[in-house]
């Protein structure tokens, strides 16, 4: 187990980098389009591309959020269980949003297979639909995987 927690910041780490430079490649294409417009040459595909790539963004960036626990987190109501019973809630949390996230990830998957037999595409660009499903479903089994190493470390007593 000492190589799984590693392992998965690691993955974590990696798919928030690629996140940063989608949203990095987003706001240069945005400014770029802005001032082609001026010049009355927009980029043709702009509104599919910052749809692609603001899905990766996003989903992306998820699992390392999660990871150092930088979302909102409302536990007034934890805080004032006592230690015990609120390791439990805790895991109990972490083990329903691992199934959720599970599933979300395999069904994601599957509808990419299914995006690639069909070979539907966008409509503008004409690029295909299916490597951004795949790797956001990707990215939700990372996060399922981010859940357990929380159910780790909270036995562990690292959590908190």
């Amino acid at each position: 187990m000492n190589g799984f927690l590693p392992t998965v910041l690691r993955l974590s780490r990696s798919a928030n980098i690629v996140a940063g430079v989608s949203l990095t490649f987003i706001m240069g294409l945005t400014v770029l389009d802005v001032i082609l417009r001026l010049f009355g040459r927009p980029i043709v595909g702009v509104f599919e591309l910052v749809a692609f790539f603001g899905a990766v963004a996003i989903g992306f960036s998820i699992p390392f959020t999660s990871w150092v626990r930088g979302h909102i987190y409302v536990d007034f109501l934890i805080m004032k269980l006592p230690p015990g019973l609120r390791k439990s809630v805790h895991v109990f949390t972490r083990l329903l949003a691992f199934g959720l996230f599970g599933l979300i990830g395999w069904n994601l998957l599957k509808m990419g297979s299914d995006l690639q037999r069909s070979g539907e595409v966008s409509p503008t660009l004409h690029a295909p639909f299916y490597p951004v499903v795949y790797g956001i479903g990707a990215v939700c089994l990372l996060q399922s995987l981010v859940f357990i190493g929380d159910m780790i470390k909270i036995v562990r007593d690292q959590y908190e």
